[in-house]
């Protein structure tokens, strides 16, 4: 993983990131016993199997020149081909059973360390990414890893013993005959390398146009009402076929080249070659029919290993490509730090910005020169028209983006020095988009707390308002509500994170308009709840209901990224003209002094 992460799995096993192809062969090592066992069991396979051609070549002289045969030669030379035939076959299995394993395990293990690495990216990282191309490389190129070692790599390596021991028992036979045989080799090692540097971009591109693909599709159907609503259907369909054409394309240009792959060819000439040089040592004495034979069998054996290089070579060239997309977004740069060991303690609450800014990226969006206290208990409002800066501000509290200058402290401790996860269980955020899991009622309640019991869990709905229409539901609080809760209504899911929220208990209590989707008749029993909620918490509120805003302690007015004032409610109506606007803007009556003093035109609102 990279050197910052928000989160490590305890116990995760550290792999070799220099390249895709050592972080490949350090997942393969880590299951050394297999790794052997396939090894041991493929090169006595090929041994045993190529041992068969000597044998018929022995039984075959044994019939034309009987007088010459040793006494039992045909049945010694029949146990021999039954013996290196079954060899074959239990060492192959072997080795075959051996692969899959680490094949399984290398599409398992690999999978749990990139979801592993995208849990501990910061959100800066994700905000970048695509999720339709995070979610090809986490199911589609994993899976080809699988395929890259068995068959893949299995008959990569068949091939080389397949080229090595045939030709080691044809140069036993007699070594004149290796001259042939050798050529070939070095021709196939020669275009082998040429199509593989060919094929490699070739790859490289497919992969990437699976996931533009795949990318293209899920905010198809993420926005599918969006698409509905405006009558988009045709337009997203020419898009999503253009992406499918592209990926088609760099499939149709790999069969193109795989059609071009020549050493088939090649390994005709030479079994031409090798058969005619063989009869020329025959006829010269010094080769035996018995070894014209065993050499015509021994270069058959290289037939298939030559025929599958094809398909090996490109399954491994696949996975090398999808390899080096799963191994960018395991070793990408992410801001954050779990700062494991850094400060750990029970929350008061207090909160100060020193001269906080950031920005998102090169734009002029964020916040700068934030500077203000908030004592532990209080409440704080936050306003401001949209893109103020409100929710970014928010956003720093809990470190989901860092600040690029100043200090956010947190009781007094810089909140980069805390540990991540003793900060981050201690605050809770509502936002006006709520989040909900497609799981149970009751799972999603507890998210933070999977721990709870279900006392626990109806104690915090019926704080949140929740347990009526919770009980409502025909299984109650084992009601699955579907993927980010579709089943719901924006009040009944915003009530679900008030719950989850308050069984948390945090210290800290961020509601970024929450209750916006709230109907005015539950609004004021939730907003008791929430009253209740935040005694003893300090609590951020982003809000623009009056209603909610008479409660705090201190109001931030904040403008174009800045805090442009700060006040009671009753003061800032009187001094500040932004905090005015603003409530002017939702029509609210304004106190007789205020509209007396106008609004900074002329008196007019």
């Amino acid at each position: 993983m990279s050197e910052k992460a928000e989160f490590r799995a305890p116990n995760a096993h550290s792999y070799n990131l220099t390249s895709p192809a050592w972080w490949i062969a350090s997942h393969a090592w880590r299951y050394k016993l297999f790794v052997i066992g396939t090894l041991i069991g493929k090169t006595l396979s090929i041994a045993t199997y190529s041992i068969a051609p000597v044998f018929v070549g022995q039984a075959a002289e044994a019939i034309i020149n009987p007088e010459k045969a040793a006494p039992n030669a045909l049945l010694y030379a029949a146990i021999g081909v039954l013996v290196g035939l079954v060899g074959d076959g239990v060492t192959n299995l072997l080795g075959s059973l051996s692969i899959e394993v680490i094949a399984q395990k290398l599409e398992a293990d690999s999978r749990e360390e990139l979801y592993g690495s995208l849990l501990g990216k910061s959100q800066t990282f994700h905000d970048r990414q695509r999720v339709g191309d995070v979610m090809a490389r986490a199911t589609e190129d994993v899976k080809t890893l699988n395929g890259m070692m068995n068959p893949g790599f299995a008959f990569i390596y068949e091939t080389v013993l397949g080229f090595l021991i045939p030709i080691i028992y044809i140069g036993i036979l007699n070594p004149q005959l290796l001259i042939i045989p050798l050529t070939f080799v070095a021709i196939y090692i020669f275009t082998v390398r040429r199509y593989s540097r060919r094929l490699n971009p070739v790859t490289t591109r497919q992969r990437d146009a699976f996931g533009k693909m795949n990318a293209r599709l899920e905010e198809t159907i993420s926005g599918i009402e969006t698409v509905k609503a405006s009558a988009s259907e045709n337009f997203e369909r020419r898009k999503f076929h253009d992406t499918a054409h592209e990926f088609r394309h760099w499939f149709v240009r790999q069969g193109q080249m795989e059609a071009g792959y020549i050493p088939l060819l090649w390994y005709g000439v030479t079994v031409g070659a090798l058969f005619f040089h063989a009869l020329i040592l025959h006829q010269a004495g010094t080769l035996s029919l018995a070894n014209v034979i065993a050499v015509m069998g021994l270069i058959n054996v290289l037939s298939f290993p030559v025929f599958v290089s094809i398909w090996s070579l490109s399954l491994v060239q696949i996975g090398l490509a999808s390899a080096r997309r799963i191994l960018s977004m395991i070793t990408a740069r992410t801001e954050l730090d779990q700062n494991v060991g850094g400060h750990q303690a029970s929350m008061r609450g207090d909160i100060t910005f020193d001269d906080v800014r950031y920005g998102y990226g090169d734009t002029d969006y964020g916040v700068y020169n934030l500077s203000f206290s908030i004592k532990a208990g209080q409440t704080v409002a936050i306003v401001g028209q949209t893109g103020s800066g409100k929710s970014t501000l928010t956003q720093l509290v809990n470190r989901t983006y860092d600040a690029d200058k100043g200090r956010i402290l947190i009781d007094d401790v810089d909140a980069r020095e805390w540990d991540l996860d003793a900060l981050r269980s201690q605050i809770s955020k509502i936002e006006q988009d709520v989040f909900l899991f497609s799981r149970s009622v009751r799972e999603n309640i507890a998210f933070g707390k999977p721990d709870a019991t279900q006392e626990e869990v109806e104690q915090a709905a019926k704080e949140a308002q929740a347990h009526e229409f919770i009980l409502s539901f025909d299984k109650g609080y084992d009601t699955e509500i579907g993927e980010r809760g579709v089943m719901l209504s924006g009040g009944q899911r915003q009530r679900l994170a008030l719950a989850r929220a308050f069984l948390s208990n945090p210290r800290i209590l961020i509601l970024d308009d929450s209750t916006s989707a709230i109907d005015s008749a539950t609004e004021d029993e939730i907003q008791r709840a929430i009253q209740r909620a935040r005694e003893g918490r300090t609590t951020l509120l982003i809000t623009h209901r009056l209603s909610q805003i008479r409660w705090a302690d201190v109001i931030l007015v904040m403008h174009h990224g800045t805090i442009v004032a700060q006040g009671t409610h009753d003061d800032l109506l009187r001094s500040s003209e932004p905090y005015r606007r603003i409530f002017a803007r939702y029509d609210v009556a304004l106190p007789p002094l205020v509209a007396a003093q106008g609004m900074g035109d002329g008196g007019k609102r």
